[in-house]
């Protein structure tokens, strides 16, 4: 349903990613944050389901290219942990707002797992933005603090997940309300990954009810779908 695209960071280079288009003009944007496997093709199916929704859908490839095999976890963290994170929100993320909002729109952003970490860094540091849905992941709190939150947040997370764990949830979600931030925060009994149907993990129930969760918030934040 998508393309592949390029398009053109705030310091000029050159970044790539897959665009879904609405098919109507003038349609919110949401860009759409990969796992740590990189831009696969469940990703794409993602901007392609919000595309259906009535939203412009924008997936940057963070990995320049680079897609990990589901089974090769060790390659998944190399590439995760070679990355960095603040370029890559302040360049090739913002770009992507940026070029969703050419036309005067609305642009939210997304995230899973890496993803959802980098959604959280973007609500504090990509200016044009509206609002932010992140999905299991979060920074260390030396890059982002739930103060540092400046756009409505929406955020899912699992009960069992030991990597975004319960506890640092908790921790994140007292920071919000400490710092009088406008959140919601959605706890699931599944796994890291939930949302993922490619993937063992993968809970249905969950998934459809975070998304749904996720069209509303998107409806009520960037325009109706």
């Amino acid at each position: 349903m998508g393309t592949k695209i390029t398009f053109r960071r705030p310091d000029g280079k050159q970044a790539a990613g897959y665009l879904a288009k609405a098919g109507r003009a003038k349609a919110p944007g949401v860009v759409v944050i990969q796992e740590w496997w990189g831009l696969q093709d469940q990703i794409k199916g993602i901007c392609d389901r919000f595309a259906l929704a009535g939203y412009e859908a924008l997936a940057p490839d963070l990995y320049a290219g680079t897609v990990v095999p589901y089974h090769d976890t060790e390659a998944a963290g190399r590439e995760m942990n070679s990355l960095n994170f603040l370029e890559a929100t302040d360049q090739v993320v913002r770009g992507a707002v940026q070029l969703l909002q050419r036309t005067g729109v609305k642009v939210g952003l997304t995230g899973f797992c890496l993803g959802g970490a980098v959604t959280i860094l973007g609500a504090c540091r990509v200016s044009e933005l509206t609002a932010a849905v992140c999905f299991y992941g979060l920074p260390p709190e030396t890059v982002a603090k739930p103060a540092d939150i400046k756009v409505p947040l929406q955020a899912h997370f699992a009960n069992r997940d030991d990597w975004c764990t319960p506890e640092a949830v908790d921790k994140f979600e007292a920071g919000l309300k400490a710092a009088a931030k406008k959140a919601e925060i959605f706890r699931y009994d599944a796994d890291h990954g939930f949302v993922n149907e490619q993937r063992d993990a993968h809970d249905r129930a969950a998934a459809e009810w975070a998304w749904e969760r996720t069209l509303a918030f998107w409806s009520a934040h960037l325009g109706t779908h």
